[in-house]
């Protein structure tokens, strides 16, 4: 039985689903009812047409981001390419945060068992009181998420994150953490569980994760290469990685939001709605599938297909 699986007994479960899924229904209701606006001297078809790719172009942002969240390949890597391989425009900051929201639902709703307990125990891990396993939870998934937010943050407002967001960046990102992930998992000692994670692997699993700052790199698969680095097993280290994500996309989609909030950008609030559902369906079917095959298959898949993306960036960005 996964943790999925055992999770979804919870009573509050469905109210969760319900919250998130809930504005996808309002949203495709006024997408397919209202009104085409269709200025003189435009043919109609084409109009249409264009919305109805901007309408594809938002799922499939969101399938992408719901995808890759999780699994070590990169979520940014690929949408920082999408605008550059389709014809569509940047999707913005706005439909950043929606599926943002829609991951993190995605995995606190997965891991939710977890999630309860580090809430329990977050109140004793704030007063300095560690002495149960929840309030040991919650100080390990704030020590692992400072490093980051303290040079996320410097990155931000010094703007050298933008710098970094090149295909050639992304290109040796993929394929030399993929190789990294490759070795680590291959000689990496399998004799640790998720109960034994304490508060120095936390803080070197967190600088693991400052690296994930670079595109392409990937988030859950640098903090897993740091897991396995450690000696968690495969199964473990990728729960561990995971649970690390809820806090770090909470405060990216923070950050993200106060530029969202300056712009008054309200007009994409629908859009955001069905991004959010989508990158919510699309993050918990790829976290349930990586969980299940975990019980029996390595993290190679993942280094090939880094491996194969990250030399062909490096193709077209050297060519």
């Amino acid at each position: 039985m996964t943790y999925f699986e055992k999770n979804i007994s919870d009573p509050e479960i469905p109210k969760v689903i319900h919250l998130i899924l809930g504005p996808i229904w309002t949203y495709m209701s006024t997408f397919l009812h209202r009104p085409m606006l269709i200025p003189i001297g435009h043919n109609k078809t084409t109009t249409a047409s264009a919305e109805q790719m901007s309408l594809f172009h938002l799922i499939l942002v969101a399938v992408i981001q719901g995808i890759t969240e999780f699994l070590p390949v990169s979520s940014s890597g690929h949408l920082i390419l999408l605008p550059g391989l389709t014809v569509a425009n940047d999707h913005g900051l706005a439909i950043d945060v929606a599926v943002h929201i829609g991951t993190l639902g995605a995995v606190v709703l997965y891991f939710w068992t977890d999630v309860k307990q580090a809430l329990m125990g977050l109140p004793d891990a704030l007063r300095g009181r560690i002495d149960t396993p929840e309030a040991r939870l919650a100080l390990g998934l704030i020590v692992a998420t400072i490093p980051t937010v303290i040079v996320g943050a410097i990155l931000y407002l010094t703007g050298l994150q933008q710098s970094l967001r090149s295909v050639a960046v992304i290109g040796w990102t993929m394929l030399g953490f993929g190789l990294l992930l490759y070795w680590m998992d291959q000689k990496g000692a399998q004799i640790k569980h998720a109960s034994e994670w304490g508060l120095k692997d936390a803080a070197i699993m967190g600088l693991w994760q400052v690296l994930a700052l670079i595109p392409g790199t990937s988030r859950s698969g640098i903090t897993i290469t740091g897991a396995r680095q450690l000696g968690y097993t495969r199964e473990d280290g990728a729960r561990i990685a995971m649970l690390m994500s809820i806090p770090t996309i909470l405060a990216s989609g923070t950050l993200l939001s106060v530029d969202v909030i300056r712009g008054s950008d309200w007009e994409l609030a629908k859009d955001g709605a069905i991004a959010a559902a989508f990158a919510f369906v699309a993050a918990l079917l790829a976290l349930n599938l990586m969980m299940r095959l975990l019980r029996s298959v390595s993290f190679t898949p993942y280094v090939i297909y880094r491996a194969l993306f990250g030399a062909t960036l490096l193709v077209i960005a050297y060519s």
